[in-house]
């Protein structure tokens, strides 16, 4: 058995992981409850608003997700993964905001759509690098470790979200689920310059060296 050291992964997957568990605890905190909230909120909703919802989600996350991996693929530079996948999740977690000004099912049915659409470019995004820093030999352990700290939060998380809405409503939730998705977009800062070609654009300019230049030019 592997000492608990072992277990250890790099930095980068280190990151991903723990932006993966601030992500979607998030998100568990909403799962248990959004078809309750689906048919108490939304006018005229009932059971097949609900899954209609869930369904419009699953099948706009399925559309783009393919179709996001091969133009990922395409791009030279990881700075275009880390692009998509900060961007992409924070704009994803911006729509538990919108879910609490919504009130009929076409609201619902929009922000269901730019939920899946944005979510199955993030996981293109996110797989693409965890994939490519795993550490060599360890590849079983370490999607074992982000699949498990994954169900271990969302599963508690639910248990959260649903003591949550009782006390204190649904507004309170969404709240939350919005926050701890942009903090799992922004722990994912800390790899801007573990990241291959983050920062290599036309447009970045190191005016330490500009100035360091022009100093040796008077001299």
């Amino acid at each position: 058995m592997k000492s608990p050291k072992k277990l250890i992964p790099n930095r980068i997957v280190k990151y991903l992981i723990l932006s993966d568990i601030f992500f979607w605890m998030g998100w568990g905190l909403l799962s248990p409850i959004f078809s309750i909230f689906v048919v108490r909120r939304i006018q005229g909703a009932d059971p097949f608003v609900a899954g209609m919802g869930i369904s419009i989600f699953l099948i706009a996350r399925s559309l783009t997700r393919t179709p996001s991996g091969v133009i990922l693929d395409t791009l030279v530079s990881e700075k275009d993964d880390y692009f998509v996948l900060v961007v992409g999740m924070f704009i994803t977690s911006l729509v538990p905001l919108a879910f609490v000004f919504a009130k009929t099912p076409m609201h619902l049915y929009v922000l269901q759509a730019i939920k899946g659409l944005s979510l199955g470019v993030v996981l293109s995004a996110w797989n693409a690098i965890f994939t490519r820093h795993i550490d060599k030999g360890k590849e079983a352990t370490q999607w074992g470790l982000d699949s498990t700290a994954l169900g271990l939060s969302a599963g508690l998380s639910g248990i959260v979200g649903g003591w949550l809405v009782t006390k204190y409503g649904f507004d309170i939730v969404f709240v939350l689920v919005s926050v701890l998705g942009m903090l799992g977009s922004g722990i994912l800062l800390a790899l801007r310059e573990e990241i291959e070609g983050v920062f290599d654009n036309g447009f970045h300019v190191d005016l330490r060296k500009i100035f360091k230049n022009d100093q040796q030019e008077t001299s």
